[in-house]
């Protein structure tokens, strides 16, 4: 996959490259920090630059970190834990770690013993958990309860997830596919893919929801239409019997489904009362920070004739793309 889902590696080189030399350049800083010390503010540019341009590669992160120290700035590195936990699915067992201890003196070893239990490199990361199954069914339990909004965790989850994929794990890949999508519905590039593989395995319905997700964010890639024409040619060829767009109601629990996994199980959240119209709902849920669940449950009642809720739907995907 590709995109926010799963950024193609071929793509992803050059920032991988600017992410290396950026840090090699905070390194040459740092190296001259005792004849000026203005040379350790170059250092953390520097050092920024390579987390920003390749946040996946954690010896950016680790020079950052031990810059950040050296100044003493506690607030600074307590900040960078907390966006380096943010990119991890804001699991709250890692915040706690945080908590009542001096941070510059822990700081290190609590970042070593992260990255060992949760490497941003997926393939190291399938080492330590594809070899066994109760760490592959934690795992799955796990990422049902994590913050994946941020477009860093959905990369760094997808791309987790390809693993699975790669070795067999299709079914667990297309469980936790959905979860994803669900936190950050946007990317139509992993909508198009996943409905590749719903169509592959002759799940057509699922593909075709799939698809017309793809085709809500990206009309102008005709993806359903080519999805269309690949169902009639099978239906002219013999290949299937019957097969027939899914209805109305079919469609909307799909929505709804994909809006129950919008929010990780574990999250605390107000319930919306059923007394309470839709539109008014969809307007709770977005004061709330909850687009995802907003937009999938526009999306349901444009589809049942809205067009109040069209507006929103359009409004909800700028939205989206803007953050």
């Amino acid at each position: 996959m590709s995109n926010e889902y799963a950024l193609n590696e071929s793509i992803n080189h050059p920032r991988r490259s600017l992410g290396n030399r950026y840090r090699t350049q905070a390194l040459k800083f740092l190296e001259l920090v005792d004849e000026n010390e203005l040379n350790l503010q170059w250092a953390e540019k520097n050092a920024r630059q390579s987390v920003l341009h390749d946040f996946m590669n954690d010896e950016n992160w680790k020079v950052l970190l031990k810059i950040i120290i050296l100044t003493d700035d506690e607030k600074a590195v307590r900040a960078l834990f907390e966006d380096f936990f943010t990119i991890l699915g804001r699991n709250p067992e890692q915040l706690s770690q945080l908590d009542g201890i001096n941070i510059l003196d822990s700081a290190e070893k609590i970042f070593e013993s992260t990255l060992l239990v949760d490497p941003l490199n997926p393939d190291i990361w399938w080492m330590s958990v594809g070899n066994s199954k109760k760490t592959l069914n934690n795992f799955v339990k796990r990422m049902k309860t994590l913050d994946l909004t941020d477009y860093r965790a959905n990369i760094l989850f997808s791309r987790r997830l390809e693993r699975l994929r790669k070795y067999s794990h299709e079914d667990i890949f297309l469980e936790l596919s959905r979860f994803i999508l669900a936190q950050r519905p946007n990317n139509y590039e992993a909508w198009n893919e996943l409905g590749r593989m719903y169509e592959r395995r002759q799940e057509f319905d699922l593909a075709w929801n799939c698809y017309d997700q793809a085709n809500t964010h990206y009309p102008r890639g005709k993806i359903l239409d080519m999805f269309k024409d690949r169902m009639n040619s099978r239906l002219n060829g013999g290949q299937i019997s019957n097969w027939n767009i899914p209805k109305t109601t079919d469609r909307g629990i799909f929505l709804d489904k994909m809006r129950s996994l919008a929010t990780p199980s574990n999250f605390e959240i107000t319930e919306v009362g059923d007394d309470i119209n839709e539109i008014d709902k969809i307007n709770i849920l977005r004061s709330e920070g909850r687009v995802s669940e907003a937009f999938f449950l526009a999306r349901k009642i444009a589809l049942e004739g809205d067009e109040g809720a069209l507006q929103l739907v359009n409004d909800l995907m700028e939205e989206m793309n803007n953050v």
